[in-house]
């Protein structure tokens, strides 16, 4: 007879434990150690051992046919996923609540009916209320399969069928759970052998299976980490609520680039594509104005050009603000400690606000000179030329360091009509830019970018540079 064993599970990086604790010795997490029921294995059998199989080898240089792909027909979502869905694949997209994962699934599956069999299976919401999204999209005569229902077991007898269907969206897996687990739907347990059920069904069938995850306060996806190991590709869904932008993030592609992006916005009609997002970023910037700069930046292989906003004024408090909205706030004391100690330009009683318009976050160390030039602009009160792009990585000497893929970050600012641009030197040997790209002005130190933003001079009632050696400066 099977016995059930009594265990503790954390929900954060599902370690057991044979006893509660309120830490997780094994990711430190607090309160997150949940009882969960196990079966324990027969008394002196265990497992039996499955007979041995030998298996079959493959040379390195065999050719493979290139795995099939649905194309849905969204330029963005296809863009992300490396072409289109993958037959077999399992995509995990995960997003904020409210952020439109639902909406983006729905007309997904609304787009690839008219060529593949679809099923969406809602365990959040009942089949009425997805059909009224569905008429909100203008999606009501997509061939879309609907159904509500959180037992796994179920689903997977419903689509292991023949005829079954081609691509499945399940929303959400933190929904789902199997009767052999007693312990609660969300539960590291349940997620684990839900998901693994539908990924096994999907290979098997060779079909499509998009999972919708929610994600925890702290922006990480929900459930065991063991998840975004097993699936094939994750997407993050990710903006800002005040914002109609959303990016589409690839962090995980088994079957394509890892750090693509896709821009969507959000309007009453759903979302729509944006197929030149820089354009749109740039679309309300206003013109001569103080602590603003263009950052020319890369998003997986797309160049992006987007608007770095600073504004630095005299702080009231003791201990002035550093508020920064969409970029890293350690990276920005980094950035202000450096102008201070090698450009002397003091920020120890001001207090800073820095913003990246239009919802976007940036994770590149490119964006170092734009930041910079944006503090400076605010803190000279000197605007930057309206036709510049700045990019550039800062190390602590002060010193500019080069980045990859200037060129294309060239092309993208003269497409949009930028006629000058603030960049690293060149390193040495690398071949020479091309014709019809902005005008270059090599930023080797940030004093060099404090001199082009102040002319070479200061105004009145401005900060004194501190005197810096020439020696100091590393070109």
């Amino acid at each position: 007879m099977v016995k059930s064993a009594v265990r503790y599970v954390c929900q954060e990086c599902g370690a057991a434990a044979p006893k509660w604790s309120g830490r997780c010795e094994s990711c430190g997490a607090w309160n997150s150690m949940v009882e969960e029921i196990a079966e324990a294995p027969p008394v002196g059998g265990g497992r039996r051992r499955s007979a041995a199989r030998r298996i079959a080898f493959a040379p390195l240089d065999s050719a493979a046919p290139a795995p099939e792909r649905l194309a849905t027909g969204i330029a963005e979502f296809d863009r992300v996923c490396g072409g289109g869905l993958v037959r077999g694949s399992a995509v995990l997209i995960a997003g904020d609540p409210g952020i439109g994962k639902s909406t983006l699934v729905l007309q997904v599956a609304g787009a690839l009916g008219a060529n593949a069999r679809a099923a969406y299976v809602s365990g959040e919401e009942a089949v009425e209320q997805v059909r009224l999204r569905a008429a909100r999209l203008g999606l009501s005569k997509a061939p879309v399969q609907l159904a509500a229902a959180t037992d796994v077991s179920a689903i997977v007898a419903a689509m292991d069928v023949a005829g079954g269907p081609e691509i499945a969206v399940i929303d959400s897996i933190q929904t789902m759970y199997l009767d052999a687990l007693e312990s609660a739907p969300g539960t590291v347990a349940q997620v684990r052998a839900c998901a693994s059920e539908l990924i096994r069904l999907a290979k098997r069938r060779g079909m499509a299976l998009l999972l919708v995850g929610h994600v925890t306060k702290e922006g990480m996806i929900a459930g065991p980490k063991v998840l975004e190991h097993m699936v094939d590709t994750v997407l993050y869904f990710e903006g800002e609520r005040g914002h109609q932008f959303r990016i589409l993030r690839a962090v995980k592609n088994r079957f394509g680039p890892g750090d693509e992006i896709g821009v969507f916005a959000m309007t009453d009609a759903g979302l729509q594509q944006v197929p030149n997002p820089s354009e749109l970023f740039l679309g309300q910037r206003p013109e001569n104005a103080t602590g603003a700069a263009v950052f020319a930046g890369i998003e997986g292989t797309r160049p992006l050009l987007v608007e770095i906003q600073a504004l630095v004024a005299p702080s009231p408090l003791g201990s002035p603000r550093r508020a920064v909205v969409g970029w890293d706030s350690a990276r920005l004391a980094m950035v202000l400690a450096v102008l201070e100690a090698r450009c002397g330009l003091a920020f120890g009683a001001q207090d800073v606000y820095l913003n990246v318009a239009g919802g976007l976050r940036i994770t590149e160390p490119a964006a170092d000179l734009a930041v910079a030039a944006a503090l400076v602009s605010s803190r000279l009160e000197a605007p930057v030329p309206p036709d510049t792009v700045v990019f550039g990585e800062i190390g602590l000497a002060g010193e500019v360091r080069a980045v990859s893929q200037t060129e294309t970050r060239l092309k993208e600012a003269a497409k949009l009509g930028f006629a000058r641009a603030l960049v690293p030197p060149a390193k040495k040997g690398a071949p020479r830019r091309g014709k019809g790209l902005p005008e270059i002005r090599e930023i080797a130190h940030l004093l060099d970018l404090v001199e082009a933003l102040s002319g070479g001079s200061q105004k009145p009632g401005h900060p004194r540079l501190s005197a810096t050696k020439a020696g100091d400066r590393r070109h």
